[in-house]
């Protein structure tokens, strides 16, 4: 397809053509609309709220406004809840700071490995009412 072909098929399918397509060049625009078309409007094996809040977290832990502004946005779309998109940031905070401290800490990835492993073992064997997710 040519740019005009793309630029129609992208003003028909979000309403506009938004300025974050109009400043990809001609020699990608193709590409990029079509892995946009496929990663953003297409079904997967997640369903596109739950992508959409995972899109927040990365987004909201990167400190990208543009994404996190996007991301929270089309989840509404999808569905999320308030309560949803709070307790996203919130689990996006928490792995944020874990990431930080651990890896800061330098505790050996084997041994941790081995830790979690020994976690998970536990849990599934001994707190049936209760699974880590």
């Amino acid at each position: 397809m040519n740019r005009k072909q793309i630029d129609s098929e992208i003003e028909k399918t979000l309403g506009i053509i938004p300025s974050m397509f109009k400043s990809i060049p001609d020699s990608t625009i193709e590409a990029e609309w079509e892995l946009f078309k496929k990663v953003q409007l297409e079904d997967g094996p997640i369903p596109q709220k739950y992508r959409e809040l995972m899109g927040l977290a990365i987004a909201a832990a990167t400190k990208c406004q543009y994404c996190t502004y996007f991301h929270t946005e089309v989840a509404k779309v999808n569905g999320a809840t308030a309560e949803e998109i709070e307790s996203t940031i919130h689990y996006a905070k928490m792995s944020s700071g874990w990431s930080t401290y651990v890896n800061g800490l330098q505790i050996p990835l084997n041994l941790f490995k081995k830790e979690i492993d020994q976690v998970c073992n536990y849990v599934k064997k001994n707190v049936s009412e209760h699974v880590m997710t």
